[in-house]
C-alpha cells in the first residue's frame, strides 16, 4: 500500500488551518469546471502574509489529520498553515480531469474544496428524491386508507382465573425462575384446581401474554356446560370438557431472537410432560379411573407461539407422539418474519426442512409427523403485524396433513382480523371452540380421533363448503323420512325454475316435488338452491326441508326398513305416494345474507343477527341415482321468506378468460351475464393469482322491471391454495384483494395447475330477467397499498446499496483528487451513472431468474441442494418474485431508498448542526489574540489515547463476558454521533480542506452505521426485556469481540480527529470493491438474510482501520507515549490564553 507525503491536499498537518481569500485567488481549471465538478481553488500568497521560511513550507506532514495546535508560549495559535498540492492522478470517471502540469507546479498551493456545502443539492437529486418521498407517501396512504378490509369482531366475555403451578420448578426446566405454567379457571364452570378433562396448551406469541388464552378457554367451559354435557350422543363420541393450560414467557420478544425460541420450545418440552404427569396424580385429577391416561396434548399457538410449537418436535428433550393436533393463529410459518438475526434464520430452515423431509417419507411407520396435523389460520389484510401470506403451510406439510385458511373464510365469521383480535373475536372463538371438541375423544391414549377424521372435522368447520374436493353426505346417508304426498302435489320438471317468493301462501304445508334427470342426461349439469330461511334436519320443526326420494315400498326382493321421521302431506287420500327420502340439510353450506339492507357479510357488536342464507349445490350425476327432490314448505300460514332452486347447464355457469395481466392493466376487463343467466355464475381469472395487485369489480344492471328483487347480488372471490374466500353482499363496487402468489414465500409443494387464480362467484336474482354486466380493472393506486406489508423489511437492507454506492464514490475521488466530497454530492454522481446502472442489473438479473426457474435451472444460493425437486430458495432473492410483470419494482423501491437515504442524510444533518451548536454554546471559547485582531475559534479536541484505549478495553471485556455485541454498537454509534458533531462544528469554526473532509468523511461513516442499526436494535431489546424479568444467563450467539471490534477500532481512531489517508496503490480498488459488494449483497440478499450486511460493514471497517493504520508509526516508545500523554495534555490544556 502507498499513501501521498507531501503531494495530496488531504495529508494532515500539524497546526489548525486557517483559509484567507486574498484578492488574487484564483481557481484552477477554471475555464473546464462544471457545476458538477468541485471547483480547486488556488490562493497565491500576498507578500506580507507570509511568516513561515521556505523550509517550513516545505516540511513533510504526517498523513494523518491530527487537529490539535501547535500552541505557543503565550498560549496563542499559530497563524500560518500548511497545505500541499495534489498529485498528478486518474480522477474519476464522473470527475473532471486536472491539467497534470499545473498540478506539478513546484510552489505550494493551498487547495480547497469548491464551496459545495453538505447542505447543497443538485436538481436531479431533488427529483428523485421527490418521487421517491412521493412513492413512499402513495404506499402508505393506499396502505392505510383503500382496500381496507372491514372490521366485524363482536367483543368477547368471561370470568377468568389461573391457577400457577409452583411445582413446576427447577427439579423440571432450567427455565423455572423465568418461565411459568398456569391452568385455566372459568369462574362458575371448572372446579378451582381439579382436571377431568382433555389438555390444551396455550403457546402465546412475539412479546404475548399467557392471559390470552382466556376468550377460547373462557367459550370451551361455557359450551361444554351448557350443551355438551346434555348431549349423550357427543359424550358417548369421547367428548369432555377441556382444560386449558397455558404458558407466561415474561412477553419475550421470539419473533427478533433465535435462541429465545429454543429456550421456549425446551421449556414447553418439559411443560407438557409435567402436564401428562398431572393426569397420573390421585389428588390433582378427577378422571374416570376407566378411561385411558392421556399421553397427548392438543397445542394451539399464537403468532410466533404456532413456529414455537412446530420448534419442539426437533428438539433433544421433544416426547414422541406428545402432540398430534397443532391449530395456530396467525403463525408465520413459510419465513421469518425479519431476518436480522442468524439464529433465528437458521432454525427456520431447520424446522421447516424437518417437517419437509418428515413428510416426504412414503411409509407411515418412518414418517415422525405421521399422525400430527396442523392447521393455520390467518387474520387476512387486518393484520399488520405478521403478513398472513407467511402463514401458507402449502411449502411445508401435504393436504393430508394439514392446511391454511383465513378467517373471513369460515362460515359465519367472515371478516378479517388483526393480530391481536384473532384471540378473541367471539363468532372466531365459537367456532375454534365447536372444532376442538369435533376432533377429541377420551377414549384413546392420545385423547383425540384419529389423523383423517381430524382432518375432515377441521375442513368441515374451518371452509366454505364450495371447495371441489368436498366430498356430500347424501349419498352415503341412509332413508330416514317416509314421505307421503297426494296427486295434488305440485312436480316442477327439471327445466323449469322453482321460485317461491313467499312461504305458507296455501296457508297449509306443502311440498314441491321436481324430478331429478337420470344418469344418461346428468352429464354437464348440477342442481343449486338458496334460501333466506335454514334447511330442517330430521325431527326439526322449521320452514323448509329438503329431501331427495326414491318410490315406497321398494322394489320386490330389497327389504324394507324404519324410517324415523313421517310426514304425510296426503290428507288421507287412498291413492297417495310414498316416497322413502334422505334429508339433504347436512350438505347445506350457509352464505352471508345479502338484501339492500346489509353492508357486510357480519353483523357487528350491538346490530340485530342476521340469519345466513342456506345454499345446496349438487352434480346430478352425485344425486342421479334418486328419482325425486322434495321440498317441503313447512309454514300453515304466510310467512317471510323465499326460495329459488334449478337446475343448470355447467358451461353456461362456468366461464374461464385467460387474459394476461398486461391487457389487464390496460384495457380491463369486461364480462356481459345474459338475462336467462343461471342463479350461480363462476368467473375464472387463471392470470389473477398476485398478492401485489388490488383490483375493482363493478356491477351494473339486473334491474327487476320495477319488482323488488329477491336478493342483491352476492359476490365470492376465493383462491384454493391457500383457502381464502371473501364475500361481498349488495355488491355493486368491490375492492378485490388477495393472499396468492406472495413475494419471498416458498413455492408450495405440489405445483400450481392452471386454473390457480382468482375465481368470483356471483349468485344474482334469475328472476329478473334482465342481463348484468360486470367490469374488472386492477387499481393502480391500490396497489401500491400492497407493497407496504410484503416489503416492510426492505427497508433494513435496500438503502444500503444506495449508501455504499455514494461512500464508494466518495472514495473513489478521494483517492484520485484528495477532496472528500459530500454526501448530497456523492449522492448526484452515483444518480447519473452508477445507481440507474445497478438498479438495471438487478432487474435484469431478476427477469432472467424467472426464465431460469421456468426452465429448472440452478438457484444463486452456491450451496443450494439443485437435485431437490422444488427450489424452497428460489423467492429469497432481489424482490421475492421474478415474475416479469413486476419488472418496475426494483427501479421503484430504488427510487424510495433514493429519497428516504436523503431524508436521513438531512434528518442526521440537522441533528448534527443543532448538537453542534449546543456543543459551541457550552464547550467551545474563543481564544483572543489581540484586542483589534478577531477571535480564533478553537480546534477539534481529541479525546486521550488511554481514554480511547480503557473505553474500548471496556467495551470489548463488556461483550465477550455479559453484553451483547449488539450493545457495544449503539455505543459506538452514539461515540460516532459526538464525533460528527465536534468534526461539524470545527468545520464550520475553522474551515479549510482538511477540517471540511474529516466532516463529510464522519458524516457518511455514521450514515452507514446508522443503517446498520436496526438489525441490531432488535436483540439489544431482547437482552434488555431479559434483565428486566432478571433472566442475567448471557446469549451464546452474540458475544463475538469480532462482530464489533474493528467499529470499536474505527470510531476511536475518527474520535482522535484522523482523517483516513488516500490509497494511491491498486489497493484502492479494494475499497471500491468491497463497497460495491455490499450494494450487490443489499439488493440481492439483504431482505432473506439482513443479519449478514452486519458482518459486510463490519469488514469494511476493518479495512478502513487498516488503512489508518498506516498513517501511524506503532513503536513500544509510541505505544509509552500514548499512555502518558493524557497528563501532558491535560497539562497544557490548563494553561490560560
Amino acid at each position: 500500500m502507498q499513501r501521498r507525503s507531501s503531494g495530496s491536499s488531504e495529508d494532515s498537518v500539524d497546526v489548525p488551518v486557517k483559509i484567507s481569500r486574498p484578492h488574487g485567488q484564483t481557481r484552477l481549471n477554471d475555464a473546464s469546471s462544471t457545476r458538477d465538478s468541485h471547483d480547486f481553488r488556488q490562493s497565491d500568497r500576498p507578500e506580507n502574509s507570509g511568516t513561515r521560511s521556505s523550509s517550513a513550507r516545505s516540511r513533510r506532514p504526517s498523513s494523518n489529520v491530527n487537529w490539535r495546535p501547535s500552541h505557543s508560549r503565550d498560549g496563542s495559535t499559530e497563524k500560518t498553515a500548511t497545505a500541499s498540492h495534489i498529485a498528478p492522478a486518474t480522477l474519476s470517471p464522473d470527475y473532471p480531469n486536472i491539467d497534470g502540469g499545473r498540478m506539478a507546479s513546484s510552489r505550494r498551493r493551498i487547495q480547497t474544496p469548491r464551496s459545495w456545502s453538505p447542505w447543497a443539492i443538485s436538481f436531479l437529486t431533488i427529483l428523485t428524491s421527490t418521487l421517491g418521498i412521493g412513492l413512499l407517501l402513495g404506499v402508505i396512504y393506499s396502505a392505510a386508507t383503500l382496500h381496507c378490509d372491514a372490521k366485524g369482531c363482536r367483543m368477547s366475555w368471561m370470568s377468568p382465573a389461573y391457577h400457577k403451578f409452583d411445582d413446576f420448578d427447577t427439579e423440571h426446566t432450567r427455565f423455572a425462575t423465568k418461565y411459568s405454567l398456569y391452568l385455566y379457571r372459568e369462574q362458575g364452570f371448572d372446579s378451582k384446581h381439579k382436571i377431568k378433562g382433555i389438555p390444551v396448551l396455550f403457546i402465546p406469541g412475539n412479546a404475548g401474554s399467557y392471559k390470552q388464552v382466556r376468550s377460547i378457554a373462557s367459550e370451551s367451559a361455557r359450551y361444554f356446560h351448557d350443551v355438551l354435557q346434555h348431549d349423550a350422543a357427543a359424550l358417548n363420541a369421547g367428548a369432555r370438557n377441556l382444560d386449558f393450560f397455558t404458558v407466561d414467557f415474561n412477553e419475550d420478544f421470539t419473533a427478533f431472537h433465535g435462541q429465545t425460541m429454543l429456550d421456549q420450545a425446551e421449556y414447553l418440552n418439559e411443560a407438557i410432560r409435567y402436564i401428562l404427569s398431572l393426569y397420573l396424580d390421585p389428588n390433582i385429577t378427577q378422571r374416570d379411573p376407566d378411561l385411558p391416561d392421556p399421553s397427548s396434548v392438543i397445542v394451539l399457538g399464537h403468532s410466533m407461539g404456532g413456529i414455537v410449537a412446530r420448534t419442539m418436535f426437533i428438539m433433544p428433550n421433544y416426547q414422541p407422539d406428545s402432540v398430534n393436533t397443532i391449530i395456530t393463529m396467525s403463525a408465520p410459518h413459510a419465513r421469518a418474519p425479519v431476518t436480522f438475526d442468524p439464529r433465528i434464520v437458521n432454525i427456520y430452515n431447520d424446522i421447516n426442512n424437518y417437517w419437509r423431509h418428515a413428510y416426504s417419507k412414503k411409509s407411515s411407520a418412518e414418517n415422525a409427523l405421521g399422525q400430527v396435523t396442523l392447521v393455520s389460520i390467518a387474520g387476512g389484510g387486518l393484520d399488520t403485524v405478521v403478513p398472513s401470506d407467511y402463514a401458507g403451510l402449502e411449502s411445508i406439510v401435504p393436504e393430508t396433513h394439514g392446511f391454511t385458511v383465513f378467517t373471513s373464510t369460515i362460515p359465519t365469521v367472515w371478516t378479517s382480523m388483526d393480530h391481536q383480535a384473532i384471540t378473541w373475536c367471539d363468532q372466531f372463538r365459537k367456532v375454534m371452540v365447536r372444532a376442538l371438541y369435533d376432533v377429541v375423544d377420551n377414549r384413546g391414549r392420545s385423547q383425540t380421533k384419529s389423523r383423517v377424521e381430524r382432518m375432515s372435522a377441521f375442513k368441515k368447520r374451518f371452509l366454505t363448503g364450495l371447495e371441489s374436493f368436498v366430498e356430500k353426505t347424501l349419498p352415503e346417508a341412509a332413508p330416514s323420512t317416509l314421505l307421503t304426498l297426494d296427486h295434488s302435489t305440485t312436480t316442477i320438471t327439471a327445466d323449469e325454475r322453482l321460485v317461491l317468493r313467499t312461504l305458507g301462501s296455501d296457508k297449509k304445508p306443502k311440498a314441491y316435488l321436481v324430478p331429478v334427470p337420470s344418469s344418461e342426461f346428468a352429464e354437464g349439469k348440477k342442481f343449486t338452491l338458496l334460501s333466506d330461511s335454514p334447511l330442517d334436519r330430521p325431527g326439526e320443526d322449521g320452514k323448509l326441508e329438503v329431501l331427495f326420494c326414491d318410490l315406497y315400498p321398494p322394489q320386490a326382493g330389497q327389504a324394507s326398513q324404519p324410517f324415523s321421521m313421517n310426514i304425510d302431506l296426503s290428507s288421507g287420500d287412498a291413492d297417495a305416494t310414498k316416497f322413502a327420502c334422505r334429508n339433504a340439510a347436512s350438505d347445506v353450506v350457509s352464505l352471508p345474507a345479502s338484501s339492500r339492507f346489509t353492508k357486510n357479510p357480519f353483523f357487528k357488536e350491538g346490530e340485530w343477527p342476521i340469519l345466513p342464507f342456506s345454499y345446496l349445490e349438487y352434480d346430478v350425476k352425485d344425486i342421479s341415482g334418486y328419482g325425486f327432490l322434495a321440498i317441503i314448505d313447512k309454514t300453515g300460514s304466510p310467512t317471510p321468506g323465499w326460495l329459488v332452486a334449478e337446475f343448470s347447464e355447467k358451461n353456461d355457469a362456468h366461464l374461464t378468460h385467460n387474459i394476461g395481466l398486461r391487457r389487464l392493466f390496460s384495457f380491463g376487463l369486461s364480462l356481459h351475464l345474459p338475462a336467462n343467466r343461471p342463479m350461480v355464475t363462476e368467473v375464472k381469472l387463471p392470470s389473477v393469482q398476485s398478492s401485489l395487485l388490488a383490483y375493482n369489480l363493478k356491477i351494473e344492471g339486473g334491474a327487476c322491471n320495477g319488482r323488488e328483487p329477491i336478493f342483491t347480488p352476492l359476490v365470492r372471490q376465493y383462491i384454493s391454495e391457500p383457502y381464502e374466500s371473501k364475500y361481498f353482499v349488495n355488491a355493486h363496487e368491490v375492492e378485490i384483494s388477495l393472499h396468492g402468489v406472495s413475494p419471498y414465500v416458498p413455492p408450495p409443494m405440489k405445483s400450481r395447475q392452471f386454473d390457480d387464480g382468482l375465481s368470483l362467484q356471483f349468485w344474482t336474482d334469475p328472476t329478473c330477467d334482465s342481463p348484468i354486466s360486470v367490469h374488472i380493472t386492477i387499481d393502480s393506486m391500490g396497489s401500491l397499498g400492497k407493497l407496504y406489508m410484503r416489503y416492510r423489511t426492505i427497508f433494513a437492507a435496500f438503502p444500503l446499496l444506495v449508501v455504499a454506492l455514494v461512500l464508494r464514490k466518495q472514495f473513489q475521488v478521494y483517492d484520485n483528487t484528495g477532496v472528500f466530497i459530500p454526501f448530497s454530492e456523492s449522492l448526484d454522481f452515483c444518480l447519473r451513472r452508477s445507481l440507474p446502472a445497478l438498479l438495471l442489473s438487478m432487474t435484469l438479473l431478476s427477469l432472467s431468474m424467472g426464465q431460469s426457474s421456468s426452465t429448472g435451472s440452478k438457484s444463486l444460493w452456491p450451496w443450494h441442494n439443485s437435485t431437490a425437486a422444488i427450489d424452497f430458495a428460489q423467492n429469497d432473492l432481489l424482490v421475492g418474485t421474478s415474475d416479469p410483470f413486476f419488472w418496475f419494482l426494483i427501479p421503484m423501491i430504488g427510487i424510495i431508498c433514493v429519497g428516504v437515504c436523503l431524508s436521513l442524510h438531512y434528518v442526521t444533518l440537522l441533528l448534527t448542526w443543532l448538537l453542534s451548536t449546543v456543543y459551541g454554546w457550552l464547550f467551545v471559547r474563543p481564544i483572543i489574540q489581540h484586542e483589534k485582531k478577531r477571535a480564533v475559534p478553537p480546534t477539534f479536541v481529541p479525546s486521550s489515547p488511554r481514554r480511547r484505549l480503557i473505553t474500548a478495553g471496556v467495551l470489548l471485556f463488556l461483550v465477550s463476558t455479559f453484553v451483547p455485541y449488539q450493545f457495544a454498537y449503539v455505543v459506538v454509534c452514539l461515540v460516532q454521533l459526538s464525533t460528527s458533531v465536534r468534526a461539524h462544528r470545527f468545520a464550520c469554526d475553522a474551515p479549510s480542506p482538511a477540517s471540511v473532509n474529516f466532516s463529510n468523511y464522519v458524516h457518511s461513516i455514521f450514515l452507514l452505521m446508522l443503517w446498520i442499526l436496526p438489525i441490531n436494535l432488535p436483540t439489544l431489546v431482547v437482552w434488555i426485556r431479559n434483565l428486566a424479568v432478571h433472566w442475567f444467563t448471557p446469549f451464546s450467539s452474540h458475544h463475538n469481540v469480532l462482530s464489533i471490534l474493528p467499529f470499536i477500532l474505527l470510531v476511536e481512531t475518527l474520535t482522535a480527529g484522523k482523517m483516513v489517508p488516500p490509497v494511491t496503490s491498486r489497493l484502492r480498488h479494494l475499497t471500491s470493491l468491497m463497497l460495491f459488494g455490499i450494494s450487490i449483497y443489499a439488493a440481492v440478499y439483504g431482505v432473506s438474510h439482513a443479519y449478514m450486511l452486519h458482518y459486510l460493514v463490519n469488514l469494511v471497517a476493518a479495512w478502513l482501520v487498516a488503512v489508518h493504520s498506516t498513517s501511524d508509526a506503532w513503536t513500544l516508545a509510541g505505544l509509552s507515549s500514548m499512555l502518558d500523554s493524557e497528563s501532558a495534555e491535560d497539562h497544557k490544556q490548563g494553561k490560560n490564553p
